[in-house]
């Protein structure tokens, strides 16, 4: 008889009550022992965070950031920049509606935790990791005492180890400082937007009045703006920070703060802000010069003062030059240097409000005959002088014809004479002698910084240049040859010390100062019988004017008792402007702001006495210069297929291309000199400079070109003097 036993199988672990009663308990001893564990190395790390923390007054020193105020030559403040502080307001003086509305509206237990809000702590927390890898911020639970801390002590970072560090400040914030203190040095230096750090300055910004004087009304605007500074500060949002204030009002009622009463009789809509100062274009100048602070100084938390070289007076002439001169729906733009480089104005556009963009150190453009200062610089340096004899005539350079824009060549004439009136061919002939790499290096010696080609058209200005470069090449000339370099801050102090201050530097010659001389001869030439004479202003100038193809850009450059000025206008598209050429508006913006730039400066005279060209004493030979009008080359400086049309100019444009008549007692007059008179002509003209017989084209207007006269055929007053006769690149 078989017997059969049966084995019993004993229970899972997990089934029996004992194995859950022991685990339950060693994880209680477990969670203990973790606690006190915790709670001594939370209490060792507040008391040791409590010792380290700075006295009061040192924490009420503590900065924000760094504010940086800048002044215009005479002092005069132009622009707060960083955080700006008011006075320091002590608790008790701080209202009473303020300290109620920001406790209401930020920390309604303040009074009651010990500097961490545990429910909002755990929200925080759970927030946190809900959010995680979803590149969210952990949200709420900032007490007043943690807001605090992370101000002065922490980053605006925001991650879970910076809100334990936070909570651990705040708790030894609690145990070493009084809540009053807490509180006051919260609303001293929690930042309310605008760049206004605590309430009095803050205050002043948006009110215009001191923190002591804030209405119900005016603090809860103020209280509301803590939670998005951005977002909620009257000159951001008018609107929203009212909005926001009408919610703070209704947090204050259910606090107990307020009665509802006092909630109804305020009205957030009826609080007067104060106007906010207007951009003008001073900002075009601070935001050129304050980057530089970088290079210049070392300190970076002190406030500093910047001393700077702005002319508030020359800058209102130069902003209301631009503005009375650029035409229509183009910019304009325009830089001034003293002898010594220092920039008295800059107006980089119309209006810094809509458009931040500084034409005058930022924009790029192509400068036309205003180039024309290098190539016949480089001539004078190689041993030309202004009374040399150079041919106008036919000429080709590596399959570049260049062409003036009378679309005629005048023969034999002085180099003065063919930069007066801007002859095309001889400016190629010259940078073809010289070198158009030695015309290309002479612009960057006068502080051309952008590339220049060494293309034969280079010499008609294809090369795109800066406004202040060109300026700064102009100064340099009248500076008899020594570097120009422009600047815009004088000295920099902080703390009272001065801990920087510029120092011209007169040691780089970059020509000769007799070349120096002879160009000034050439550019005082072009002013009183070229195209620049809307830019005479009753006392020695010498400048240069600029157009580009299809009229595109306009420039003036020039200089006069001791401050070179140039001028820039045309559209920020290059869309052609109609109408515009440098010896236009440009031109008469630099005559309506040296007007009243040089007014109280001396009558600076010349080391060059002005000489007309010998074509001012030939009146019939000013018929063969045609005006110009900008439209004679293409991009690359060759010439068009066909000239444009008379009626295609405007009728400004068609009274400037009849000059009026100058000669050389009028001059002089201009100028304060008194030349002996000229002496006429005894012999006849070399052959080489009289113009051959008109061709049969001159006498008939060719068939493709029906409405243009031949020039020979307009009216043209006695002794009238031509315009800057360029072609389409230039003037």
């Amino acid at each position: 008889m078989a017997s059969t036993s049966r084995k019993t199988k004993s229970k899972p672990w997990w089934r029996d009550p004992a194995a859950w009663k022991r685990i339950g308990f060693w994880t209680l001893i477990g969670g203990i022992a973790f606690g006190v564990i915790a709670a001594v190395a939370l209490t060792i790390a507040i008391f040791s965070t409590r010792a380290s923390l700075p006295s009061y007054d040192e924490l009420k020193s503590s900065p924000n950031g760094q504010m940086i105020r800048v002044h215009a030559v005479d002092g005069t403040v132009l622009v707060s920049l960083g955080p700006s502080y008011g006075e320091w307001i002590a608790h008790a003086d701080i209202p009473e509606v303020m300290k109620d509305a920001i406790v209401a509206v930020e920390d309604r237990r303040f009074e009651d935790h010990w500097g961490v809000d545990l429910w909002g702590m755990g929200r925080a927390i759970r927030t946190g990791l809900a959010n995680r890898g979803t590149g969210r911020r952990l949200q709420g639970a900032s007490t007043i005492t943690q807001q605090v801390a992370r101000t002065i002590f922490l980053s605006n970072k925001y991650d879970f180890g910076r809100k334990m560090r936070e909570a651990v400040l705040a708790l030894a914030m609690e145990r070493k400082f009084t809540k009053e203190q807490i509180l006051e040095l919260y609303l001293n230096k929690v930042y309310f937007g605008g760049g206004a750090y605590g309430i009095d300055a803050a205050s002043r910004k948006f009110f215009g009045h001191p923190a002591k004087e804030l209405s119900l009304g005016e603090a809860a605007v103020m209280a509301g703006l803590v939670k998005a500074p951005s977002h909620y500060a009257p000159t951001a949002d008018a609107e929203a920070a009212i909005q926001r204030a009408s919610v703070v009002l209704d947090v204050m009622v259910e606090t107990g703060k307020i009665s509802r009463a006092q909630a109804a009789a305020t009205d957030p809509q009826g609080v007067k802000l104060a106007p906010e100062p207007r951009q003008n274009s001073v900002r075009y100048f601070t935001d050129w010069a304050l980057p530089q602070l970088e290079v210049l100084i070392d300190e970076t938390d002190a406030p500093l003062e910047v001393w700077t070289t702005l002319d508030l007076d020359m800058q209102r002439a130069a902003d209301e030059a631009i503005r009375a001169n650029a035409p229509g729906d183009a910019q304009g733009a325009l830089v001034s240097l003293d002898r010594d480089g220092a920039v008295r104005a800059m107006v980089g556009g119309k209006d810094y409000v809509s458009s931040i963009y500084n034409r005058a150190t930022q924009a790029t453009r192509q400068p036309g005959s205003a180039f024309k200062l290098f190539v016949y610089l480089a001539a004078l340096e190689a041993g030309h002088k202004p009374d040399d004899m150079v041919v106008d005539e036919p000429v080709t350079i590596n399959g570049w014809t260049p062409r003036n824009s009378s679309r005629r060549n005048l023969g034999e004439m002085s180099l003065r004479s063919a930069f007066a009136y801007s002859i095309n061919t001889v400016a190629a002939k010259l940078g073809q002698e010289v070198g158009f790499g030695t015309v290309a290096n002479m612009a960057r010696r006068f502080g051309i910084t952008t590339p220049v080609n060494t293309q034969p058209s280079m010499v008609l200005g294809t090369s795109d240049v800066r406004l202040i470069d060109m300026t700064r090449a102009f100064a340099s000339v009248a500076q008899q040859g020594v570097a120009v370099t422009p600047f815009g801050i004088t000295r920099v102090t902080a703390n009272g010390a001065v801990i920087y201050s510029h120092e011209v530097d007169t040691s780089h010659v970059l020509v000769a100062p007799y070349v120096a001389a002879q160009m000034t001869d050439l550019l005082q030439t072009a002013v009183n019988t070229g195209s620049g004479k809307a830019a005479q202003i009753g006392r020695p100038v010498a400048g240069k004017t600029g157009t580009t193809s299809s009229n595109k850009d306009g420039w003036f450059l020039g200089f006069s008792s001791g401050l070179t000025t140039g001028v820039w206008m045309g559209r920020d598209n290059a869309r052609p402007v109609p109408g515009l050429q440098g010896g236009t508006a440009p031109a008469r913006a630099f005559r309506s702001f040296m007007v009243k730039a040089v007014a109280k400066r001396p009558v600076e005279e010349f080391d060059t006495k002005v000489t007309l060209p010998e074509w001012q004493l030939d009146p019939e030979d000013n018929a063969y210069f045609a005006p110009d009008n900008g439209m004679f080359v293409d991009e690359d400086g060759n010439p068009l297929p066909e000239a444009p049309r008379d009626d295609a100019l405007p009728a400004e444009e068609e009274e400037q291309a009849q000059p009026d008549q100058i000669d050389q007692e009028w001059i002089d007059r201009m100028t304060g000199r008194r030349a002996p008179p000229q002496p006429a002509p005894t012999r006849a003209p070399s052959p080489s400079a009289v113009r051959p017989p008109p061709r049969d084209w001159q006498r008939q207007p060719p068939a493709d070109w029906p409405r243009q006269p031949p020039p020979q055929q307009r009216q043209q007053p006695e002794r009238a003097l031509p315009r800057d006769a360029d072609d389409g690149y230039q003037e």
